[in-house]
This record gives C-alpha cells, sequence and structure tokens, in this order.
C-alpha cells in the first residue's frame, strides 16, 4: 500500500478516535464559535453570511435559528456526497453543536439592545468566532460542513480557494437577504475580520499535535483558506 494511502488512512481514523484534550478542544470551540454568532444576531448590526441565510430560513418556516443553523448544515453535508468528502467527527459536532450554542446564548442576551452594546456584541462576536474557529481546526477532527463544501470544490473543479469560498459565501448572503436575514455593517466587519483573525487564533491556539496532524493533511489548500 503506498505510503500516502496509510496516511490518509491514519488521518481519517484519528478524526473518529480524539484523544480527550482533543474532544474537549473541539466542543469548547463550537460552543464558542456559535456564542460569537449569536452576539452578531443580538447586535442586530448584520450576521455572518451563513447566519443571514440561517435567519432568513427560520423566518420563513416554524425553526428558530439555532434550529436553522442545524438544518441548513446537515443539508450542506449532502452536497459533500457528490464532491466526495470524508466527514469526520468534528464535521458531525459541527452541524450540531454551533446550533444548540446560538439558541443557548440567545437566551442569555438582551433584546433591542442600546447603541453602544450592539457595536460591543459585533465586535465581541466576530472576536469569539475567530477564538472558536481557532479551537476547533486546531483540534484536528474534520472540517465542518461549510469548509468541507469548500474545499470539496476546490478539489473536485480545480477553482482556487478564495473563488469557492468568495462564490459560496456570497451566493448563501443574497439568498439570505432575500429570505429576510439582516445585512449590515456587521455582516462587512465580519467579512473583513474574520480571515486574519481566524488566521492569528490558529496561530496562538496550535499545538504540537495539531501541526504534525496538519502536516499529514493538505497544507497548501490548509494555508490558501486561512489567508486574508
Amino acid at each position: 500500500m503506498p505510503a500516502s494511502a496509510v496516511t490518509t488512512r491514519a488521518v481519517l481514523r484519528g478524526m473518529w478516535r480524539p484523544t480527550p484534550s482533543r474532544a474537549a478542544r473541539l466542543l469548547l470551540g463550537l460552543v464558542i464559535f456559535g456564542a460569537g454568532d449569536a452576539c452578531l444576531v443580538a447586535s442586530e448590526l448584520g450576521n455572518s453570511p451563513w447566519t443571514v441565510f440561517a435567519q432568513g430560513v427560520s423566518l420563513n418556516t416554524p425553526l428558530g435559528i439555532g434550529a436553522a443553523t442545524i438544518a441548513v448544515s446537515f443539508a450542506v453535508l449532502l452536497l459533500w456526497v457528490p464532491l466526495r468528502q470524508l466527514p469526520g467527527l468534528g464535521t458531525v459536532a459541527n452541524a450540531v453543536v454551533i446550533g444548540l450554542a446560538i439558541d443557548a446564548t440567545l437566551l442569555l442576551l438582551p433584546d433591542d439592545p442600546a447603541l453602544a452594546p450592539r457595536w460591543i456584541l459585533m465586535i465581541g462576536g466576530i472576536a469569539l468566532v475567530a477564538v472558536g474557529s481557532g479551537l476547533y481546526l486546531t483540534a484536528a477532527l474534520g472540517p465542518g460542513p461549510r469548509d468541507g463544501l469548500m474545499t470539496g470544490i476546490h478539489r473536485r473543479f480545480g477553482v482556487s480557494l478564495r473563488l469557492a469560498r468568495a462564490t459560496i459565501e456570497l451566493s448563501v448572503l443574497v439568498a439570505g437577504f432575500l429570505l429576510g436575514g439582516t445585512v449590515g455593517i456587521g455582516t462587512v466587519a465580519f467579512a473583513l475580520a474574520i480571515g486574519p483573525s481566524v488566521q492569528l487564533a490558529v496561530g496562538l491556539l496550535s499545538t504540537p499535535e495539531w501541526r504534525g496532524l496538519d502536516r499529514a493533511r493538505h497544507p497548501s489548500a490548509r494555508q490558501e483558506s486561512q489567508s486574508p
């Protein structure tokens, strides 16, 4: 068996058999990510593109925004099938935990806050999403549904990761806006800040274990996907 095939199988096994520290890092990261998304929603200054879409879905169905996020995540996972993407434990956890964390956090946040708290929620939300992303990415237990869609399109059709990401996020942003999702300065701030913020968070939160696992995967794709 080629060495590359052995490496791939070892990486796949690792994505479903985490150490306790990696599992804790994954769950903590996803909860923080969901809390950050909830802060953006509560700020009413504009959501991240995927949350604009989830909010739009929630406004047109009986689902709350967290439940809509979960439903959208599993719908995206169906698109993985023709792209031959392989999920990990982190993929499934991402699809469920972020939506639950959004709903739980929104219960704790004030309704219709004043302008100054709204700006704090927006900036804090972006920071929390970046930290949460850094934690769950460095757990190396599989990409989230949306990240996997991006890398799957990149590998299947040969388009750059930047183009794949931009096309997907612009599409869901427009669809979410048409469904009634909130688009505003927070959406623009998220789009501009999230790339550098996640890159910084990954750099600060990475561990020697993660760096070894990361080298065994697709370093060129990872570096491009983390670039602003």
